[in-house]
């Protein structure tokens, strides 16, 4: 029966993928050339082996909406912050900075994702407290008594999708241009805004490679951690690349329920497949429209609060260097991943040298 566990994970974390989606097309990304995205994805961890997927991230999203103006300059940032993540795939610095940062500053980091999926989702409750009420109850009760990741969000997703539709009688209207099944060539633009929103970009992919890749990993109860997080630097790079410049959206690092499945590289390759099935037939407007954002509130909530947090602050606030690695916790759970590695970088390294230090 593991092929049915790992056909749940994928469907569960495809339905996590619909309103990321759904928010990536009301910023004008085309969903027809971003299924690409997806199949680049699946080969690549079907070649690799890798169980780390890549998938529609509302962190990116969110910042790219502060970044650019227009469809056009967005593009351009995603492929400049492309460029800037291929470079650093290709040559390793990735894994260098986990080997110089060390496991408590990492550790530190991954425990302060785990509040800032805890806070998010009690965000979403607060926007949208049926479904969100709705998503985190269901999601609770479920994780007590199955303890099973996969199931939690498969039914929290499908149970707070029934209650908004047929309770508060849920829609989302979609711009048409954006599920067009065409392609249209995006000249890339070059201004201030665009080398600063690629930087910023960048840095937060940094950031996420590094805690969603490894948080992933640890969800597979292999050790030593299987991700391999220049391989995953450089698939998201890639698949980035190629689709800004037809106007799609960006794919990046997740954390993904699919590495608790029993065969986690299969279930990951499944659910990217899928979700380019979804984005290459036209479904996802479709279904988009029933799927509220707060429908993964549940799983937020869970995956930061009870699987996340708990591990990596036990191993982080251990040892002489519990001080940067709090400080570390905080500051990401507080602001963002890459913020959260500068200051434990700056607390460990640069403050010693000037005579100064926790």
């Amino acid at each position: 029966m593991h092929w049915l566990a790992d056909l749940m994970a994928a469907i569960g974390v495809v339905l996590n993928g619909i309103p990321q989606g759904i928010m990536a097309m009301t910023l004008g990304f085309a969903i027809f050339p971003t299924s690409f995205s997806f199949v680049f994805g699946a080969l690549v961890n079907g070649a690799v082996g890798s169980v780390a997927p890549i998938s529609f991230q509302a962190e990116s999203l969110g910042l790219l909406s502060r970044l650019g103006q227009t469809h056009r300059e967005r593009s351009s940032i995603i492929l400049g912050g492309s460029i800037i993540m291929l470079v650093i795939g290709l040559t390793g610095t990735l894994t260098s900075i986990v080997h110089v940062l060390g496991n408590g500053i990492i550790a530190g980091m991954m425990a302060g994702v785990g509040l800032m999926l805890s806070k998010i989702s009690l965000t979403m409750v607060k926007n949208e407290r049926i479904a969100g009420g709705t998503s985190v109850g269901v999601a609770v009760l479920t994780y007590l008594l199955t303890k099973d990741l996969v199931w939690t969000i498969v039914l929290s997703v499908i149970a707070s999708s029934l209650v908004a539709v047929y309770g508060t009688h849920y829609r989302v209207e979609l711009p048409q241009y954006v599920v067009e099944r065409r392609f249209h060539f995006l000249k890339p633009m070059f201004n201030l805004r665009v080398i600063r929103g690629a930087l910023s970009l960048a840095c937060l992919n940094i950031g996420a490679n590094i805690s969603y890749g490894l948080v992933t990993g640890q969800l597979t109860n292999i050790k030593p951690n299987p991700v391999n997080l220049n391989i995953l630097t450089g698939t998201q790079a890639f698949a980035d690349m190629g689709t800004s410049l037809l106007g799609g959206a960006p794919v990046e690092s997740i954390i993904s329920a699919t590495a608790s499945a029993p065969e986690p590289v299969v279930s990951g390759i499944l659910m990217m497949l899928l979700m380019a099935l979804l984005l290459f037939s036209g479904w996802l407007p479709r279904l988009g429209k029933y799927v509220p954002a707060a429908s993964i509130a549940g799983f937020l909530l869970i995956l930061g609060a009870v699987i996340i947090f708990p591990e990596n602050a036990a191993l982080a606030l251990k040892g002489s260097g519990a001080s940067v690695s709090a400080l570390t916790l905080i500051v990401t759970a507080l602001v963002d991943p890459m913020s959260g590695l500068l200051t434990g970088a700056i607390f460990k390294f640069i403050l010693p040298i000037i005579g100064l230090g926790l």
